[in-house]
């Protein structure tokens, strides 16, 4: 299996120490760095981006963080700094790994590793997606079994997610995007920063939002806006009689 990446860092020698890891790494490809964050945002955010980016922290005109937020739909984020201080915000916005450097080439491939482990996994699910999934219960030893069909909706709640069923609803101790991972993207949209819906229960779409079932109404934010709305314009009915 191969993967692609992007490196983003404004401090050259730190491009050179991730260059000389990727290259003797196998099933790794460089296509492409930069030490302009501007620059590396269009190469990234495109038809065609890389698996993964190393995504430095401190960079001018915009933050790694700044930079995460836009591109985590695109590709998989690892932050490669200095500060260890942000690592919480880091996983907030969804990072797959936080490296502080100096990186160590032990702990760069432990990363790699556990990508491609990952990138298998969903390509199972893909093709064998699972009817359900288990969660921890706050009972020690409990677990309680989601049966995807019954998902309403799925949301963030600080650092737990609310899931809501039709029974329901529950709360785990997960992020969104490990959630996201198990769910068939056939039948499941993420349509917010904080909100994964269950297409099957949408009742309307309108002025920016989606209005479920249950008459929650939910705001389609920024990026996932345009994909859902693309999404949802692929199963309208429409007449080819001209009017």
């Amino acid at each position: 299996m191969n993967l692609t990446c992007y490196i983003v860092d404004d401090e050259f020698h730190a491009i050179e120490i991730l260059k000389a890891f990727v290259e003797k790494t196998p099933g790794l490809e460089l296509v492409g760095y930069s030490s302009d964050p501007l620059y590396a945002l269009n190469q990234v955010a495109n038809a065609n981006p890389p698996d993964l980016t190393f995504l430095d922290v401190d960079m001018p005109e915009l933050s790694g963080m700044e930079f995460a937020v836009l591109v985590n739909l695109y590709t998989k984020v690892i932050f490669t700094t200095s500060f260890p201080e942000f690592a919480i915000e880091a996983f907030e916005k969804e990072a797959f790994d936080y490296l502080l450097k100096p990186i160590g080439y032990e702990r760069f491939l432990k990363t790699i590793m556990k990508l491609k482990r990952n990138k298998i996994e969903k390509e199972v699910l893909t093709h064998s997606p699972r009817q359900f999934f288990f969660i921890q219960s706050d009972v020690k030893g409990r677990m309680i079994k989601i049966v995807n069909k019954d998902i309403l909706y799925i949301e963030s709640a600080q650092n737990y997610i609310k899931i809501n069923t039709v029974q329901g609803h529950h709360m785990a101790y997960l992020t969104m995007g490990e959630v996201e991972n198990y769910l068939p993207k056939e039948h499941f949209s993420r349509v917010h920063r904080g909100f994964i819906i269950n297409n099957d229960f949408v009742k309307t779409v309108e002025q920016g939002q989606v209005i479920m079932d249950d008459d929650k109404s939910i705001v389609l934010g920024g990026h996932y806006k345009e994909p859902f709305l693309e999404l949802m314009k692929q199963q309208l009915i429409q007449s080819k009689r001209r009017t």
